[in-house]
């Protein structure tokens, strides 16, 4: 046994589809296997709908009564759920099944193919330099003396203008727009219409108009940040903006100037990020979370969806609600807001029966 998936066919993208067998996937995993080891999938699939060419998994009991509906053919399965009903090909017990899919992916699923140089509608502006093996896509804009890493890629219409600088190892999706004054670091991923290093928001109200303060800082994207579609990070206006290194961050995000943003944080869908907030590091922003300008979010603080935050946040803490506020205090708050029309109600019927 190899683990080493097999070609047997030919999917859209001209790419194999791969074959694992239950014996393949249990030497990848270190797991224990139950069950038929000639067993083979092609796909990976969701429990509630995964048939017998498929690989799924089984973490939390909650799902369990789907696994009686469906016949998968190959399951990843806790140990503490290994032994509930079900009609798989094959069982592979492991600790953490969700994680035990991030070594299985990549063997099912070959990567995109990608081919190096520089396409011919490219426009590469003076003293631009590429480092080895760059893949340069349709009309794209490179400005003057960007400096592209080893293995870069450049997807149609990307703007990057003067004087940018891409770590080796990154990906820039199509009709991403990196503005001058930017840095990213190595193995960075910004996808489609990502906005790096814009001006921020920022006027003073002089002379009966609103003047805008002109921003010299620079965006500094840290090593194996992941940026999502649509999503906007400002330039500095007088400090720089940085995102901190192995931070994933979500569709649809805005994150103001001067924002410094730590260590592999998690930043969800919809969060907005005021002017000089500064996030620590491991922190946990969900969707829709809006803080405003110049707070502190301490290292490893999280912030439940739609959280409306107007002062610091303590370090390790959980806050959540409108304003936000320690979860339990807002689950309280919440509690009582529930009861108060039940409350009034029956203060009515009390001055009713007294008239």
């Amino acid at each position: 046994m190899t683990g080493v998936a097999k070609d047997t066919q030919h999917d859209r993208s001209g790419e194999g589809v791969r074959t694992l067998t239950a014996a393949d996937i249990a030497e990848v995993c270190a797991g224990e296997l139950r069950g038929d080891p000639t067993a083979s999938v092609t796909a990976v699939a969701p429990l509630y709908r995964a048939g017998r060419g498929d690989l799924t998994f089984l973490a939390a009991a909650r799902y369990v009564p789907l696994l009686a509906e469906r016949s998968p053919g190959i399951l990843l399965v806790s140990p503490e759920l290994a032994e509930v009903p079900g009609s798989p090909l094959a069982r592979i017990v492991v600790a953490r099944p969700q994680e035990a899919l991030l070594e299985l992916l990549p063997r099912l699923y070959g990567a995109p193919r990608r081919q190096s140089g520089i396409h011919e509608t490219a426009r590469l502006g003076r003293g631009a330099t590429l480092g080895s093996d760059a893949a340069i896509g349709p009309y794209a804009v490179l400005g003057d003396g960007v400096m592209i890493g080893e293995r870069v890629t450049i997807g149609a219409h990307v703007v990057v203008g003067d004087g940018v600088s891409i770590g080796d190892d990154s990906l820039l999706h199509p009709h991403v727009t990196v503005y001058a004054g930017a840095t990213l670091g190595r193995r960075v991923i910004a996808h489609s219409g990502a906005r790096i290093g814009s001006d921020g928001y920022g006027y003073v109200f002089s002379g009966g108009a609103h003047r805008k303060i002109p921003h010299v800082g620079r965006c500094l994207i840290r090593d194996d940040v992941e940026i999502g579609a649509n999503t906007t990070i400002d330039r500095g206006s007088i400090d720089d903006t940085v995102i901190g290194e192995g931070t994933k961050i979500d569709n649809l995000v805005q994150i103001g100037h001067n924002v410094v943003v730590g260590k592999l944080c998690l930043i969800m869908s919809q969060v907005g990020l005021a002017g000089s907030t500064r996030v620590g590091d491991g922190c946990i922003l969900a969707g829709q979370v809006g803080v405003s300008g110049h707070l502190e979010i301490g290292d490893g603080a999280r912030l439940g969806a739609q959280a409306g935050v107007f002062g610091d946040v303590p370090a390790g803490e959980t806050w959540s609600g409108y304003p936000a506020r320690p979860h339990r205090e807002s689950l309280r708050a919440s509690a009582a807001l529930f009861k108060l029309a039940g409350m009034v109600k029956r203060i009515e019927r009390l001055i009713a029966e007294r008239e």
